[in-house]
């Protein structure tokens, strides 16, 4: 049986201060499944011990790269059949991106959420198609766009009956090639009703790269991170690697994997605290 998710949906905020934060964590892309069995199975028995609620991450195919030359994924097929294998045998539910309405229903097959990328969270047909497959729904606040401003996309999301949403921050662009986080926006999201999550490794990207890959400063995910969970963040999201200078997507920006236990033990107590 996958754990249910119906508390993480709770809109009550005083019953989600009550609830340790949850985790969205994995590899960027499903490089494969063995790679995809291995994160999970690892990060799974870590929440457990630490009682953090998970979901396990990879795209099954990532559309928004820098280069023509930037990996995509194994396949839609491959990468979708990855993320059934994490859930089957694992028993834990699973987030993958969609960039189009039309594969919504594709990967709602698989996935217990679809993500909307930041990117991406002003098209219409893309979140109300997310909305029709009764899946939960991440959206990533565009780093074009401010906390108040999501309440549009909530409203896309709500007019399909589906109020299983989640929003996430993951900074604003700040010149061409930056991001900065506004830790007001976490206390602002939530005003909309929803739980929120800070994205801490994209947070951390340095677009815009003239080489066409994406860098990062990797060094201050716990920052962002110790800073996600004393501002109250509902959840947080991790990208995480088992060695991330080979892997095929986001590298630059990810966590490696292990570091993620020290990481997780010290915002437990954090969370604890605040």
């Amino acid at each position: 049986m996958i754990h249910s998710l119906e508390g993480l949906w709770n809109a009550d905020p005083s019953k989600r201060k009550q609830q340790n934060f949850f985790l969205v964590a994995g590899p960027c892309v499903t490089e494969s499944t063995d790679l995809c069995l291995e994160v999970a199975s690892k990060v799974k028995m870590l929440c457990e011990r630490l009682q953090i609620p998970y979901v396990f991450k990879a795209s099954y195919r990532k559309a928004n790269r820098s280069s023509l030359r930037s990996y995509t994924g194994p396949g839609d097929e491959a990468g979708l059949q990855a993320l059934s294998e994490v859930r089957k045998q694992l028993s834990i539910p699973v987030l993958t991106d969609i960039h189009e309405a039309h594969e919504a229903a594709m990967a709602a097959e698989v996935a217990d959420v679809l993500q909307i990328p930041a990117f991406l969270c002003r098209q219409t047909d893309l979140l109300q198609a997310a909305g029709a497959t009764a899946k939960g729904v991440n959206i990533k606040k565009g780093q074009f766009s401010s906390a108040a401003s999501m309440q549009f996309a909530v409203e896309k999301v709500l007019a399909t009956g589906n109020p299983k949403i989640w929003l996430t921050e993951r900074g604003n662009s700040f010149g061409y090639q930056d991001l900065v986080v506004d830790f007001r926006n976490i206390h602002d999201m939530q005003q909309l009703n929803v739980p929120v999550l800070m994205d801490v490794t994209h947070a951390l990207q340095i677009p815009n790269q003239a080489i066409g890959v994406t860098g990062g400063r990797p060094e201050l995910i716990p920052l962002i991170a110790r800073a996600a969970v004393a501002a109250g963040a509902d959840g947080l999201f991790i990208e995480t690697h088992p060695n991330p200078s080979k892997a095929l997507s986001d590298g630059a920006n990810m966590l490696p994997l292990s570091d993620l236990p020290q990481l997780l033990e010290v915002l437990v107590r954090i969370r604890k605290a605040v």
